[in-house]
């Protein structure tokens, strides 16, 4: 796939004009990450963001115990690290390849210098940033205000609006999916237990199928226990 195919898989800059996406075909950096290798680590210099064409990459912190906290995982067609570069900050948390991926990378000058020259560009970031606090502050509220279930309910009606269907694949692991929610496995695997058993959701392997909609909203809003 050449550069300007792979611009126009990105959903935030598939609707750019063909100006625009030539003018970033001409400043990014493919790049091949394979599983396990880190991408860049927090407080490193942010040279540039990132958009992932193929594989899956988890942005994580470290506590000072070694205790791994996931903040995102990403998959194909999403942007990463874009908010450090604009502020000309180090990197707040570390990313790492979670299979073999390739991404095409934005040298940080080089795409502000396209930003003075393009509006359109700078409006479809924009977009993207409401989404970028839109997710963090229902990550924030999930995890300071909500019990496992809300989360998990919150988590997949998320999931659900983004794949705008009510079944989909679940591309992570389960330990991956408790450290995304703030728990451990075990407490997740009894929440999930009991989701199926009231039949809220069908769960086979990785595949997820949503049963009762209203159900996980009214768990999501604490309006309902299980």
């Amino acid at each position: 796939m050449k550069t300007l195919e792979q611009l126009k898989s990105i959903p935030i800059l598939k609707d750019l004009s063909v100006s625009d996406l030539n003018s970033l075909s001409e400043i990014v950096v493919s790049k091949t990450y394979l599983a396990g290798e880190e991408i860049f680590y927090e407080k490193e210099q942010a040279k540039g963001f990132f958009a992932l064409i193929s594989g899956k990459v988890k942005i994580y912190k470290l506590a000072f115990t070694g205790k791994e906290h996931i903040l995102h995982i990403f998959g194909p067609g999403e942007i990463f690290a874009e908010v450090a570069v604009f502020f000309d900050q180090e990197y707040p948390a570390n990313a790492m390849a979670l299979e073999d991926s390739f991404v095409l990378f934005f040298p940080r000058v080089e795409f502000k210098r396209l930003l003075g020259q393009s509006p359109d560009l700078g409006l479809h970031l924009m977009g993207l940033f409401s989404l970028r606090l839109r997710e963090m502050v229902a990550k924030v509220e999930a995890l300071s205000l909500k019990e496992v279930p809300a989360r998990l309910a919150s988590h997949l009606l998320f999931f659900r609006e983004i794949k705008k269907k009510n079944e989909f694949t679940l591309e992570i692991s389960k330990h991956q999916l408790a450290s995304l929610l703030g728990t451990i496995p075990e407490t997740l695997s009894r929440v999930m237990k009991k989701f199926k058993e009231k039949e809220i959701f069908y769960l086979k392997g990785n595949k997820v199928i949503l049963k009762d909609i209203e159900a996980l909203q009214q768990i999501a809003l604490g309006k309902k226990r299980i």
